[in-house]
Order: structure tokens, then C-alpha cells, then sequence
């Protein structure tokens, strides 16, 4: 990928992507809880349709290798026999997005528009949001936590789940000190509240990393 010059700059200035991060998360702010288990943040209907819709834009979606690992299930998600049709709304959506993995381990990839990158180079995505008009999303709290820290998240959506669960993956990340602007809620049937913030540029002095 080539670094843009200036007047591609200017040209793709309109079309400047964002970068998403997406979370279903517990009150007390984890994605998966000591043991691992994340079968509470299952969405219900209601909730995976909203979903849906807000991924529509996303043309391209960043993983690290466990999240790719649960995520490549879309794959094939619509061959399933009574798959609902939010189900397959979904892996439609998925399925037509490109994905980038980042992984040391990892030797290949098994979902189609997918390739395999073994270091998270913050400079790269920069140059994506610059030149592309789709939306990207990064999957997962350690790799959004290095998108975070980098300050390339442009907007969070957390949804919040019903439920307590005393420790496990933290949605966000430790030591660091973001000022975000609200721009949208919802509370869905089943308990779950959406809060929607987009990210301020950190003030003069501070550090997305944390401020003196």
C-alpha cells in the first residue's frame, strides 16, 4: 500500500472512513468473564438485527487470530439448515467485507477476502481510512486496545449486557485516557443498552496511552 500523496489526500478527504470499534460487554466492563465464557452476550433478535444494520457500511474488518477463530463461523453460517433470517442477514454481511488477521501463529486464513498480517502496524490502517469510502471495524479488545492506543478509533459502540460478571477480558483497555462525545443510545427488550461515542483528538500535551 503506497502512501498517498497530497492531492490523493485532498480527494479522499470526503470519503474518509472511520474506524469502529464494536463491544458487547457487561455492566462491570468485560467481553468474556475468568473462565473464558461470553455465552451471556449473546444477542437475541432484536439486538442482532441492529447489529446488523450498523455493519452495513463496513467494508473491511480487523481481527486478531481469536477473534477471527470465533468470527470465521459467518463463513458458512447461512448454509446451516433453519438458519433465522437475521442469521443469514448477518453472514451476508460479513461474508462481503474484506478481513485482515494479525497474527505470529496463525499459518492460514480459511475465509475468502482475507489476508494475514504477523505485526499490527498502525500506519497502514491510516492510509486504508484515507483512501477508502467503507467503514472499517477491529474485532476483539487486545487488537482494539493497540487501535486505541495508536488513536485511530474514530467511534465505539458498546452494548451493554444485563449481567455482573466479577472479572475476565476487559472490553477496553487499562492506562489509557480517552474524552469520547455521546451520539447516540438505545435500550432493546431483553435489557441491553447501545451507547454510541465518538472519540475526541486527545488535548494538547495528553497522550491517548494516558495524560501526565
Amino acid at each position: 500500500m503506497h502512501a498517498l500523496s497530497g492531492a490523493e489526500r485532498r480527494k479522499w478527504t470526503a470519503y474518509m472512513a472511520k474506524l469502529i470499534y464494536s463491544a458487547i460487554t457487561s455492566l462491570d466492563g468485560y467481553v468474556a468473564d475468568e473462565d473464558g465464557d461470553f455465552d451471556w452476550a449473546a444477542p437475541d433478535e432484536e439486538v442482532h438485527a441492529f447489529v446488523n444494520d450498523l455493519e452495513r457500511g463496513v467494508g473491511t474488518y480487523l481481527y486478531g487470530r481469536r477473534m477471527y477463530e470465533v468470527m470465521a463461523y459467518w463463513e458458512t453460517a447461512d448454509t446451516v439448515a433453519d438458519q433465522p433470517p437475521v442469521i443469514k442477514d448477518y453472514a451476508a454481511v460479513w461474508q462481503s467485507a474484506d478481513k485482515v488477521v494479525y497474527s505470529r501463529t496463525l499459518q492460514t486464513v480459511s475465509t475468502a477476502r482475507t489476508r494475514l498480517e504477523r505485526d499490527f502496524d498502525p500506519e497502514p490502517i491510516r492510509q486504508l481510512k484515507a483512501s477508502t469510502a467503507r467503514d472499517i471495524s477491529v474485532g476483539g479488545p487486545t487488537l482494539a486496545a493497540h487501535a486505541i492506543k495508536a488513536g485511530l478509533v474514530d467511534e465505539i459502540h458498546l452494548f451493554l449486557a444485563p449481567v455482573v460478571v466479577g472479572g475476565g477480558t476487559r472490553s477496553l483497555p487499562d492506562k489509557v485516557r480517552l474524552t469520547l462525545e455521546p451520539l447516540d443510545e438505545r435500550r432493546f427488550g431483553n435489557g441491553v443498552a447501545h451507547l454510541h461515542y465518538r472519540t475526541k483528538p486527545a488535548r494538547s500535551g495528553a497522550s491517548q496511552a494516558g495524560a501526565p
